[in-house]
């Protein structure tokens, strides 16, 4: 069996006019019915300079394949001229265990796979009507929650909260060019008072949005905490929140949003909703339009597996 190694370019024109949304959703809820084999995450941590690495893997029940992902992020890669992402993910026959293809996307697959489960909760979990979407950071993963919400959201209104004025400003430019109309705001206040679909894209340690500033009917969706040191949110948010949307309950009970909200006592594990049985249900869960949900994710092999399928197909079908 010999196996292929494929370009970032060759990935990357793989899923160009491809629905991920999908094939991502059908992976989320084969997990939470129990069809998957996904073991704890694989992680390495540093300190100088910071940065962490994720190793991700599984297999869905009666698929001829299991994935095994790599995938760092490095902030300060900036400095360097890299980008802050960089991985590969691979691909093995489960009947033989041999290779079947490597993946050396660079990152690209986990971002994009993280912005279309962004865009999955907001089909799900946002308020009927979306008068402005707020963005929290203006990195790689806020450019690509943005442009994964086009197509399950129809406002364009976007305000943007970011620490570097220059990285605001290349944002706004960037992301006109898809439609958007983007306007900076200051803080935490301003950003929930204009917005009511706020997404959180940062590696902060910290909160960056309080409990106070949150008015009835938000959803937030928070992606960046994807470690047990990272969060981005109130923990208070969570405990006001009507319905706490996770991507894995496993996950979340040892990582990011949830995890500090589980420690400190302002929820507990039965509160905890998990995605694939939201999308299972097949229908939106906000009983009210003035409640708020949020949602926490934390990166899940499922989304890994589906989209290395639906690479490894397209390739292949070429």
């Amino acid at each position: 069996m010999n196996a292929k190694v494929y370009s970032k370019e060759e990935i990357i024109n793989s899923l160009e006019g491809v629905d991920l949304i999908k094939p991502i959703e059908i992976g989320f809820v084969e997990y939470s019915k129990g069809n998957t084999v996904v073991p704890p995450v694989g992680e390495l941590l540093f300190d100088d300079p910071p940065g962490d690495v994720h190793i991700k893997y599984g297999y869905i029940k009666g698929h001829d394949n299991y994935v095994i992902k790599i995938a760092s992020g490095f902030p300060e890669n900036y400095k360097l001229g890299l980008s802050s992402s960089h991985g590969v993910m691979v691909m093995f026959d489960s009947r033989s265990g041999y290779l079947k293809c490597l993946l050396h996307d660079e990152g690209y697959l986990t971002n994009v796979r993280t912005a279309v489960a962004g865009a999955i909760c907001a089909k799900y979990l946002a308020p009927d009507i979306v008068k402005k979407i707020g963005i929290v950071g203006t990195g790689i993963q806020a450019r690509l929650q943005l442009k994964y919400l086009r197509d399950v959201i129809d406002c364009r209104e976007v305000v943007i909260l970011g620490r570097d004025n220059k990285k605001i400003n290349d944002y706004i430019g960037e992301m006109s060019e898809f439609g958007f109309n983007l306007k900076k705001v200051d803080n935490s206040t301003e950003l929930c008072k204009l917005s009511n679909l706020i997404v959180t894209t940062t590696s902060a340690n910290e909160s960056l949005i309080r409990k106070s500033d949150v008015i009835p009917g938000t959803h937030i969706t928070a992606v960046g905490s994807d470690t047990p040191g990272k969060r981005e949110l109130d923990p208070e948010i969570l405990g006001m929140a009507h319905s706490l949307v996770v991507d894995s309950i496993p996950q979340c009970l040892e990582r990011g949003e949830t995890k500090y909200a589980l420690d400190l006592g302002i929820v507990k594990e039965e509160n905890l909703l998990e995605l694939g049985k939201v999308i299972g249900n097949d229908e939106k869960i906000r009983s009210d339009q003035n409640d708020i949900t949020v949602a926490d994710l934390t990166g899940v092999a499922v989304q890994d597996i589906m989209i290395t399928n639906t690479v490894y197909n397209n390739l292949n079908n070429k």
